[in-house]
């Protein structure tokens, strides 16, 4: 945090806590006598009142106990912006703690399976079962519960790799992350480049119908803008992690109108590394159950 939102964060914290400290002061030092009191001035139905009574002693002495927390807490946690607790607690720290703790219990059981090839662990039930536990709690937000994904999030499970199914490669892809970038090409080809050139995508994987005119114009415009990443067939190009064009398998929908804007506006997905968050074990139980679901 900054030095300037620091400051911002001390003094509001501040206005608050002297606000209410001055609001229950007043309201202590100023008590009402026991009595009728006095009335708020509304009156209804012409002769029901409302009394300004003051709060009961014990609730008052209830809130007291409060402010003093509040108090206390400043002091023991980090409520004043970067100003660290008496006890220097820290979420950060909390949750480094809590993985060490996880780590000492669960450690071994993922390490059992150091001797293991990930490609051996996708045909052992028990290595399968724990990284289906982690697949869940890690990946099914994105992909799915049945890891068959969903738009712009790939299908774990039909055997088509973006970046290659190798079980190093889908090791790397999960510790590393993966961030895919689709260039626009709308300025470069304009409208009538653009739907020529979806064209010629659509029926690379046997869909839509064009003139082959049209068709030949796509293609001529293809090899020129996009063979470089996706190749002269379509079929894609692993180390990049250009998608096959040529096997139905759409990662954000087969329309032409989905591919028509994909090619003028681009697109740009991202993996998320798991390093920080998985272990090396860890991740190679989860590689091992992602591997599984493409076992024939």
């Amino acid at each position: 945090m900054s030095a300037g939102w620091n400051a911002f964060v001390i003094g509001l914290v501040l206005i608050q806590v002297l606000g209410a400290l001055w609001l229950l002061m007043s309201l202590t030092s100023n008590p009402q006598d026991e009595g009728e009191g006095d009335t708020t001035g509304h009156t209804w139905d012409g002769d029901l009142k409302e009394y300004n009574n003051p709060l009961p002693r014990w609730w008052l002495y209830l809130f007291w106990l409060t402010a003093i927390w509040m108090l206390v807490y400043l002091v023991i946690y980090p409520g004043l912006g970067n100003i660290a607790g008496s006890l220097g607690w820290s979420q950060t720290g909390q949750y480094e703690e809590e993985i060490a703790a996880a780590d000492a219990r669960y450690g071994d059981i993922f390490a059992a399976f150091n001797d293991m090839t990930v490609a051996d662990m996708a045909a052992e039930p028990e290595a399968v079962r724990l990284g289906r536990n982690l697949y869940l709690n890690n990946c099914a937000t994105c992909h799915g519960s049945d890891a068959r994904g969903a738009r712009g999030f790939p299908n774990l499970s039909d055997g088509i790799w973006q970046y290659g199914g190798d079980p190093a490669v889908i090791v790397q892809t999960i510790t590393n992350g993966r961030i895919g970038v689709m260039p626009a090409l709308g300025a470069a080809l304009g409208e009538g480049g653009t739907d020529e050139v979806v064209a010629y995508v659509q029926s690379l994987s046997g869909a839509g119908s064009a003139d082959p005119a049209v068709l030949a114009a796509g293609q001529q415009k293809y090899v020129q803008f996009c063979s470089a990443c996706h190749g002269a067939t379509g079929q894609g190009m692993a180390a990049l992690g250009a998608p096959d064009l040529s096997d139905d398998s759409w990662l954000h929908g087969g329309s032409a109108e989905i591919i028509r804007d994909i090619i003028m506006n681009g697109r740009q997905n991202q993996m998320p590394a798991q390093r920080d968050l998985l272990s090396e074990e860890r991740i190679r139980v989860l590689a091992a159950y992602v591997l599984s679901l493409n076992a024939e």
